[in-house]
């Protein structure tokens, strides 16, 4: 990868952060090892936002708009059918060589993460979160950027 990629990143200074934090750091790594070490980096922030979640739906008892908020985060994060479950495929498609539905997979990661911050729905606001959960989210968002920049790289190789 080179520097213009990582000021394409949504944060080029986390995208520099992530890549060089491999052992080793990202200098001459293949971009395959480097992706593998990427999704293995989303798959940990997304396990930390499903566990944040979760802490969340079990605090938010009394108040049922919060816990429908936190609930419906859970399916878009989880490993049955959301980030979690995307995350797995990407890895499955990298192992592979489909580095094209890397990028798809990627993309659908980016899609269920920003449905959370956005809201599915423009007529329905979003739930005014005062948790950790959008900033949570948001590291998720910008790491998986990264699997998708790598993508584009190993679809021209």
């Amino acid at each position: 990868m080179k520097e213009e990629d990582e000021i394409e990143a949504r944060d080029p200074k986390l995208c520099s952060s992530v890549l060089n934090s491999n052992p080793g750091g990202a200098k001459g790594v293949d971009l395959v090892t480097l992706s593998q070490y990427t999704i293995n980096v989303a798959r940990d922030k997304t396990t930390n936002t499903v566990t944040l979640i979760n802490s969340l739906i079990a605090k938010s008892g009394g108040d049922p708009k919060a816990k429908s908020h936190y609930q419906t985060w859970l399916t878009h994060f989880n490993k049955d059918e959301g980030a979690l479950n995307d995350i797995n495929y990407v890895q499955e498609l990298l192992k592979k060589g489909d580095y094209f539905g890397v990028g798809t997979a990627a993309s659908a990661i980016i899609t269920d993460v920003d449905d959370c911050i956005t809201g599915e729905d423009a007529e329905d606001p979003p739930y005014p979160d005062k948790s950790n959960l959008p900033q949570y989210a948001d590291v998720v968002q910008k790491v998986v950027d990264i699997i998708l920049i790598i993508s584009k790289y190993l679809i021209q190789k």
